[in-house]
This record gives C-alpha cells, sequence and structure tokens, in this order.
C-alpha cells in the first residue's frame, strides 16, 4: 500500500499557516501589553514611547544627577564647588563669574526638570492650564539660564575661542526656538509650535552628549600622550592648595621671568591622576566636543521631524480649524509657515474632516 499524499501534503500546508497564526497571536500580545504602557500617558504611536524614554530620560537623568549643584559653594562633597572639573572654581568664586555661574546653574537645572513635562501627552490634554504656565516658565529660565552661560563661556573649561563660539551659537540656537514655539502658539499654529520645541529641547540636550564626548577624546588623547596646553601659576595652586605641591611640579612658577604672563604648559592626560592634567584634558577636548555634539543634534532632530509628516499634517489641520474659530486670517498658515513665508504650495485643509467635527 502507499501512503495518503493528499493527508501528509495537508499536514505540510497547514503547520506553516499554523505558526504564522501563533506569531501573531505572540506579536500582538506583545502590542496589547506596550500599549496598556503607553497609552495612559497619552502616546498614540507606539515609536513615540520608547524615543520619550530615551531622550526624556537622559534629559530628567542628567538633571537630577546634577541637583546637587544648586548648592553652588557649599561644603558639601556634592556642592558646585567640590564637584566641578579641576580649577574652575578658582574662576567661577567671586566676581561675574560668580554672578553666571548662578544664574546658569539656578536656572537651567529646574528648565531640565520641567522641560520633560512638556512632552507627555496627558498633561497636555488634560493639563492645559499647567502645560501653559510650565511653558512660560522653562522659557523663561532658559533665557536666564543663556544669559549666566555668556557669561562663564570665557572661563568655561579653559575657555578656547571654540569653546566661547558654541556656547554662544548654542545660545542662540536655543533662544531662538523658544521664540519661535512661543510666537507660533500664540498664532495657534500647533504643527510650527511642536516642531520648535522639539528643537530647543534637542538644542539643550547637547551638553549631555557633549559630555560623553569629552570623556572619550580625554581618553583618547591620554592614549596619544601628545597633547598639551597653558594654564596660570595661580590657578594650579588653586588645584592643590599649597604653594609648595605647585613647585614640586612646576618650578618656572616661583622662578622670575620664567614664565609668560604667569603661564605654564600643562600636560593633557586623564590617567595621570594629577588634578590640573586632568582639567587640561577636558578643556582640550570640551570645545571638540561641543561642536559635535551640537552638530548630531541639529540633524538628528531634523530627521525625526521629516520622518514624522503625519502628525505634522495632523496638527496642521488642527491649527486650521482652531484658527478658524478665532477668526485668524489664512487659517492653516497663520503663524510661521513655509506656505506663507516661502515658496512652498498653499496647504489646502482637509474639509471633510474638518466637516465632519462640525457636525459632531
Amino acid at each position: 500500500m502507499y501512503p495518503d499524499t493528499s493527508v501528509l501534503s495537508m499536514e505540510r500546508s497547514t503547520t506553516p499557516s499554523s505558526s504564522i497564526r501563533n506569531q501573531e497571536k505572540a506579536s500582538n500580545k506583545f502590542v496589547m501589553f506596550w500599549q496598556k504602557v503607553y497609552r495612559p500617558l497619552g502616546f498614540q504611536k507606539g515609536y513615540n514611547f520608547p524615543l520619550f524614554v530615551i531622550f526624556a530620560g537622559a534629559m530628567m537623568g542628567f538633571t537630577l544627577a546634577r541637583l546637587s549643584y544648586l548648592n553652588i559653594a557649599g561644603a558639601a562633597n556634592s556642592s558646585f564647588a567640590n564637584s566641578a572639573t579641576p580649577g574652575e572654581w578658582y574662576w567661577y568664586k567671586t566676581g561675574v563669574y560668580r554672578i553666571g555661574i548662578t544664574l546658569h546653574l539656578g536656572a537651567i537645572l529646574p528648565a531640565g526638570f520641567l522641560m520633560v513635562w512638556q512632552f507627555v501627552p496627558i498633561i497636555r490634554h488634560r493639563l492645559l492650564i499647567f502645560h501653559r504656565i510650565n511653558g512660560y516658565t522653562v522659557l523663561v529660565l532658559v533665557l536666564i539660564a543663556n544669559v549666566g552661560a555668556l557669561m562663564i563661556c570665557r572661563r568655561a573649561f579653559g575657555g578656547t575661542l571654540e569653546t566661547q563660539a558654541g556656547v554662544g551659537v548654542l545660545a542662540i540656537l536655543s533662544t531662538t526656538s523658544m521664540a519661535l514655539a512661543y510666537y507660533n502658539v500664540k498664532r495657534l499654529q500647533i504643527d510650527q509650535h511642536r516642531a520648535w520645541m522639539l528643537r530647543a529641547m534637542f538644542y539643550l540636550g547637547t551638553i549631555i552628549t557633549l559630555r560623553l564626548i569629552m570623556i572619550i577624546s580625554a581618553l583618547v588623547i591620554t592614549m596619544l600622550d601628545s597633547y598639551y596646553t597653558t594654564m596660570p601659576c595661580d590657578e594650579i595652586t588653586f588645584i592643590y592648595g599649597s604653594n609648595d605641591s605647585m613647585k614640586e611640579h612646576y618650578p618656572q612658577c616661583s622662578s622670575p621671568n620664567t614664565t609668560v604672563d604667569g603661564l605654564v604648559v600643562v600636560h593633557a592626560t586623564f590617567g595621570s591622576g594629577r588634578p590640573e592634567q586632568i582639567a587640561a584634558s577636558l578643556g582640550v577636548s570640551f570645545g571638540m566636543a561641543m561642536w559635535l555634539a551640537l552638530l548630531m543634534h541639529l540633524v538628528g532632530v531634523e530627521i525625526y521631524l521629516a520622518l514624522t509628516p503625519r502628525e505634522s499634517n495632523r496638527l496642521r489641520q488642527v491649527s486650521y480649524e482652531r484658527q478658524m474659530e478665532n477668526g485668524f486670517k489664512n487659517p492653516g498658515s497663520a503663524g510661521l509657515t513655509s506656505d506663507r513665508w516661502g515658496d512652498a504650495e498653499a496647504w489646502r485643509p482637509n474639509l471633510t474632516v474638518a466637516a465632519v467635527k462640525a457636525g459632531s
């Protein structure tokens, strides 16, 4: 007798399909579980929540880790004076730099903490008053923090020209982005408000990526063992806390006519254990790290905005409806939009959606 080939073929044909069904069930279970996690927070798309956890989580984590810096000149080990890069407190302890660092830390840390809540959808939808007040507070705090940053950039991590230029560009970018976000929300141009607030947060997040790049760069510089910078003898004395330790490593500081304007050459190395050399390796790396991190964040946020056109179009439809209700001219384009201020084709609303909402 020959085997029943029809039964065998049926088994072969049903096995893959049952496997596919099992995979679909497992996938559906995962999707349902994931939706139970992010839907209560107001997120409607699965990709938004992981991105929020990564980027907003990094901002919140960095802010919480630095909250002790609000104790600027305290005796605690976690205060800014005792936790900053070696030598920084030499410049910041008095005068205009003390005012600058106080303004910067006293404003940017609360701003970083409050900014995260602006991107939680459930807060925007159900706690609109909080969203507005919190947004105005963040705007004012960032402006104050930028003023403080500009005051101290001459001495931040060596205060090189690339560092000063980087701080200035970052202050301009973040201030401009927040100003444009404010203007657009006042014009009820919600899609552009979203875009400019995302840009502002990403620009301000540069400082987090900067730290990672700076540390990696300092380690590479240590391996190359061929980078040097200059440092004032007075700063080195402050770092060591005594003239004797300073003279041991830099005897030229105590001899007349052996330095140029009181400066000595310091080896930039991260692994020597000597605080002034650690400060030198971080200072040499800081400017480069700032520009590289800023470029990464500039490109990254534009990629994200380019990959989410449906969300932008949805919010523009919402903008159109709200602008119509409030009697704005050019509804849908009452804010800063490319079709109004550039040569893009005129935007046309989805009148079907608007009519359905009006009828409901």
